[in-house]
């Protein structure tokens, strides 16, 4: 009986090692590939479209992969000054972020949002929207190994391509098609500060038609984009 369930443990224990190994070279394959593939589509975007489908609605997904170098650089230097100041500084994770949140979320104050741009790439493209700490597990480690592999360049052509801008759009391409009839290339700095003001609430929020709150959020990340200046990789 004993040596049974010693051979049982011995089985067990070996699918899980096996399991583990899998996800871990599964998933450093799919981050090589990701370097040098577009990504067409995400788990957010499946999960979006369901929700359409079950709310009884016609599925949307609005989505176009453009390089970064047919993106307006003011629109990287829009998202960089209004949702993460010091992406090219940081290795993944900006840290003084990370603590003001919790300090703010142990005084009972609204939770800010403390993800980088690097965070947010590893979630969109390979992980689903939770707040778990197994999923928070899985997007520091996807997003170790995407500053690793990608560098900062990449990290941000897959984010500009891959973030949810409207209900059912995706992308900066799509976004400018939609909300301003001109690629994402020929976005003025004020149309792209307006983008930016969107993206903390995209389903809200809408930059074809701004309320005053979100041309104030406008007002505020122009005076940033001055004071960090154009993004160079």
């Amino acid at each position: 009986m004993k040596a049974k369930r010693k051979s049982l443990f011995r089985r067990l224990v070996g699918w899980i090692r096996n399991l583990i190994l899998a996800f871990f070279v599964l998933s450093l394959l799919a981050v090589v590939l990701y370097k040098y593939m577009p990504v067409y589509v995400t788990p957010l975007m499946l999960l979006r479209v369901g929700e359409q489908l079950w709310r009884g609605e016609n599925a949307r997904l609005e989505h176009r992969w453009v390089p970064l170098d047919e993106i307006s650089p003011a629109l990287v230097q829009a998202v960089v000054a209004s949702e993460d100041n010091l992406f090219l500084e940081h290795k993944g994770f900006d840290w003084v972020q990370l603590k003001k949140a919790r300090e703010e979320s142990r005084q009972g104050r609204k939770q800010r949002g403390a993800s980088t741009i690097s965070q947010q790439t590893a979630k969109n493209v390979f992980l689903w929207p939770s707040r778990s700490y197994f999923r928070k597990g899985l997007e520091a480690y996807f997003t170790l190994l995407i500053e690793w592999i990608w560098g900062k360049e990449r990290i941000m052509e897959v984010y500009l391509n891959s973030i949810e801008m409207g209900k059912g759009i995706y992308g900066a391409e799509e976004i400018a098609r939609i909300n301003f009839s001109k690629s994402a290339r020929m976005l003025t700095v004020s149309e792209a500060a307006l983008i930016a003001a969107t993206l903390p609430n995209p389903l809200r929020f809408d930059s074809a038609h701004p309320s005053p709150y979100l041309y104030r959020r406008q007002v505020a990340i122009l005076d940033l984009m001055e004071k960090i200046g154009p993004v160079k990789f």
